[in-house]
This record gives C-alpha cells, sequence and structure tokens, in this order.
C-alpha cells in the first residue's frame, strides 16, 4: 500500500469543492473543466485506491447504469403505444397477373364495400374486402393504403407498414403511404421513423394533419433529447461521486491500517547492512591479508597498524 501524500487530502477538498459546484449547476458538466476534474480523480485513483475503494466499485457496479426512465416524459401520444403485431402476414396479390376492366370494376366494388364496413366499424370484414380487392388488381397503390389505414385503426402497425412499403414501391410519389407508416411507427413508439415519414409525405404534399403530426413528433424528439441529455448530466456528476468516495474511504483505510511490511524492503536494509563489509572484503589488500592469516595466525599482528585490516576486523 502506498504511503499517503500530504497533497491528497487537498486535492480530494478541491475535487469535492468542484462536485459541489457541478451539483448546484448541472448544465457545467458539459464544461471543458469536466475532462480536467475527471483526470484528476483518475490518477489519484489509480494511486490510492485499496480494497476498500474496489469495494465501492464493485457494489456501485451492481447499480443501474442509470434512473433514467423515459416514462417520465410520457405524453399522450405513449398513451398509444401497442405491443407489436406478430400475425400472419397478409396477402399481397400477383403484381404478375394480367389485369382486365372487369377485374378492376370488381375491386373497385370491393373497395366500396370495405369502406361500407370501416363506417360501421366491422374493421376486420373491411382488411378482408381489401385483400379481395388487392387480389384483383394487385396493382393498386390506393387500396394498399386503404387497407394499411384500417390496420392502424385496428393497432397492427407492423401489418400497416408492409402495406405502406409496398403502396410506396407502386406509387413512389405518393404522401399516403409515407402519411399511414410515420402513424403506424408511432403506435410502435419509433419516433424518429415516425418524423422520417412525415417529412416526407410534407414534401410529396403537404396537408395540415400530416403537419400537425409531424410537430407533435418532432416535439416528442425534442423532449426526448432533453431527457436524455439531463440524465448524461446525472451519470456523469454520479460518476465523480462515486470515484471520489472510493478516493476517501482508500485514503481513510490507509490512515488506519499500519503500512504492510514489503518483503524487498528487508532484503534491501539487509544488503545495505553488509554491503560495506562485502567491498572492503574485495579490497586486494584485505585478501591478502586474510590468506595470510589463514595459513599462519600468528601473521595476524603484522597486520595491526594496518587501518583497512584493523577496521575490518573490529566490524567482524
Amino acid at each position: 500500500m502506498s504511503c499517503l501524500i500530504p497533497m491528497d487530502l487537498k486535492r480530494v477538498k478541491k475535487l469535492q469543492a468542484l462536485v459541489n459546484l457541478y451539483s448546484q449547476d448541472p448544465g457545467l458538466v458539459g464544461d471543458r473543466q469536466l475532462a480536467v476534474l475527471r483526470t484528476h480523480v483518475e490518477n489519484i485513483l489509480q494511486t490510492h485506491t485499496g480494497a476498500s475503494g474496489r469495494k465501492v466499485l464493485e457494489e456501485e457496479e451492481i447499480f443501474e447504469a442509470t434512473n433514467c426512465d423515459e416514462s417520465d416524459v410520457e405524453t399522450d401520444e405513449d398513451n398509444e403505444i401497442v405491443e407489436p403485431d406478430q400475425d400472419i402476414l397478409q396477402e399481397m396479390g400477383d403484381e404478375n397477373v394480367r389485369l382486365t376492366s372487369e377485374m378492376m370494376d370488381q375491386a373497385d366494388e370491393k373497395r366500396e364495400e370495405a369502406f361500407d364496413a370501416v363506417d360501421k366499424g366491422n374493421l376486420q370484414r373491411a382488411i378482408e374486402l381489401f385483400t379481395d380487392a388487392i387480389k384483383l388488381n394487385p396493382q393498386s397503390s390506393v387500396t394498399y393504403v386503404n387497407r394499411a389505414s384500417t390496420f392502424v385503426k385496428l393497432k397492427k402497425p407492423n401489418a400497416a407498414i408492409r402495406d405502406c412499403k409496398k403502396a410506396s414501391e407502386l406509387n413512389r410519389k405518393s404522401a399516403q403511404p409515407y402519411k399511414w407508416q410515420g402513424k403506424a411507427h408511432m403506435l410502435l413508439g419509433h419516433w424518429e421513423k415516425a418524423a422520417e415519414d412525415f417529412t416526407m409525405a410534407c414534401k410529396l404534399d403537404r396537408d395540415e394533419e400530416t403537419h400537425a403530426l409531424l410537430q407533435v413528433v418532432q416535439l416528442k424528439l425534442q423532449r426526448l433529447k432533453e431527457f436524455h441529455h439531463k440524465c448524461e448530466q446525472k451519470r456523469e456528476l454520479k460518476e465523480i461521486h462515486r470515484r471520489l468516495e472510493r478516493v476517501r474511504l482508500s485514503l481513510e483505510e490507509q490512515e488506519r491500517v499500519p503500512r504492510e511490511e514489503n518483503p524487498w524492503d528487508e532484503m534491501a536494509r539487509a544488503g545495505r547492512k553488509h554491503l560495506k563489509s562485502f567491498l572492503t572484503l574485495l579490497d586486494p589488500r584485505v585478501m591478502m591479508a586474510f590468506l595470510d592469516v589463514v595459513w599462519n595466525p600468528e601473521n595476524i599482528y603484522k597486520y595491526r597498524k594496518k587501518n583497512v585490516i584493523t577496521k575490518f576486523t573490529h566490524k567482524h
């Protein structure tokens, strides 16, 4: 564990002051100072994070990524959102069929019957009649749009989108497929796609209803953008607080727990203790005297006045 540096506590206080400032005005999170603050905290963490800091991190990671829930910005349009329909794909008819005037007349009759069913509230029957009309005249873009509008009323947005795409393929200059496709995307909560569809519809043939729907969706997107921005600010501030808490706990732990002995420190002290003696032994004069005394112990008297020899023998 690292030794404490007096400067660290001052740094923490400065960091805390900045965090308090950001807490009072979350809009400052986007300021350049935030990058400096984050870097400063990370540098301290790399130096001082101990077991307590790691424990806090593990506990915080269990915490959800964000407390933000888009339900907090629900509008009336959200009440209309439905689960995606998973029905069997509707019949699209054979585009390659050879049309006759009689087939087209029969298709028109089926369409009229379908409109009557819609007026009577018999939407499922209307779907069946529009399908009959499509099979009789699969090249009619309008009939696909009519069936798509009925699917929207039945809260079956996926089926409506399929019909709208088909209608657009048959007539790319028509605004109606995009208008009803936008409504279907609204039912799914696909606000960006709905905005794209309504924008295209207005470009092709602007009407008041489509323009009003576009404004509703754009307002919803703006609210969501602001909401997510605030959530991001909260996450940034929460992260700073978490990091500061880890620093604080690790510093407290270092003050409370004695510094652990490093085994290398003991070896280094032992090495320093005997280093001078070892270097002295390597001195040729000491080595020759040592060998001379080993062969004849009485010769030790010859070296009494040799300072380097005397110092070595006194130590050992």
